[in-house]
């Protein structure tokens, strides 16, 4: 289980991806990664459970939406990326196209 300090969805053509974020510190530097694409979602309480098409299930803290200072820079790059609203009702995010 993935567990990033922030996170956001990203909706690229008709599939959704959670981008992750983590905060390195003196001897590791900040990092990224993005899933293979959401096919579940999961409401575990404090957290959104984010299974891929791999199999990988990202544990992201509700109140961890966003990116840092290295995750924004990076998206910032990317063109015809659409980051999803905080306020996106997760359950229903598949649902909803």
């Amino acid at each position: 289980m993935t567990v990033p300090d922030k996170w956001v969805v990203l909706k690229i053509g008709e599939i959704y991806k959670v981008f992750a974020n983590w905060s390195g510190g003196y001897l590791d530097g900040d990092s990224w990664r993005i899933n293979s694409g959401i096919v579940a979602v999961k409401d575990a309480g404090d957290a959104w459970e984010f299974i891929g098409y791999s199999g990988s299930i990202y544990h992201c803290r509700k109140n961890g939406y966003g990116c840092n200072a290295y995750g924004a820079a990076v998206l910032s790059g990317w063109g015809g990326v659409e980051v999803m609203d905080e306020e996106t009702d997760w359950e229903n995010l598949l649902k909803s196209d």
